[in-house]
């Protein structure tokens, strides 16, 4: 098989080359069924499980910056494919309803005070006014008042905090999910 993304090295560690391939394998395979490629690729017809893959680390892995980028444009384009699909069967205006409707979900932590968007971590978390400044930022854009790239939010690092000043990870990472599904629907 040839290589697909460049190795780090044989003393670095990077994702591992068995099971990146074999995922990248998977997709390709279920993208080229034209048909089948949106309800194939995952059970709830969505993008999350490309969002949230994971691979382990390995030692001569593949680099992770690279197959990162590469799931991002593959990302992008099952939503196109998707977004396709739906403007073929509802028109342009029933695909804009879906992204509104998405959207409008996103809305109710927005209204929240600071401090109040989320859970309070347990343990360690994310630091609060940090993921408050970007809900902030999130808000700015829906109102269109503020741009921002579907990169941008997947690229923010929040610093670690505990208890009252932290938010709970995973409660997080959910929601910035749906922002990122929103905001590559509309690109």
């Amino acid at each position: 098989m040839t290589q697909t993304f460049k190795r780090v090295g044989f003393f670095r560690h990077g994702y591992s080359v068995k099971d990146v391939d074999a995922f990248m394998a998977r997709a390709k395979r279920v993208y080229s069924e034209k048909q089948k490629a949106a309800a194939a690729f995952t059970e709830n017809n969505d993008a999350a499980e490309i969002r949230n893959v994971s691979f382990a680390w390995k030692r001569n892995g593949y680099d992770a910056a690279q197959v990162d980028a590469a799931l991002e444009r593959l990302e992008s384009a099952y939503m196109k494919h998707k977004r396709s699909e739906v403007i073929t069967v509802r028109g342009e205006e029933g695909w804009l309803e879906k992204v509104y409707r998405e959207a409008t979900t996103l809305y109710p932590r927005m209204r929240l005070p600071r401090g109040k968007r989320f859970a309070s971590a347990s343990g360690r978390g994310y630091k609060k006014s940090e993921v408050d400044l970007l809900v902030e930022k999130i808000a700015g854009y829906f109102d269109g008042k503020t741009p921002l790239s579907v990169d941008e939010v997947r690229r923010t690092l929040f610093s670690s905090a505990r208890g009252d000043a932290a938010y709970d990870e995973q409660i997080v990472d959910v929601y910035l999910d749906r922002v990122v599904e929103v905001l590559t629907a509309v690109e």
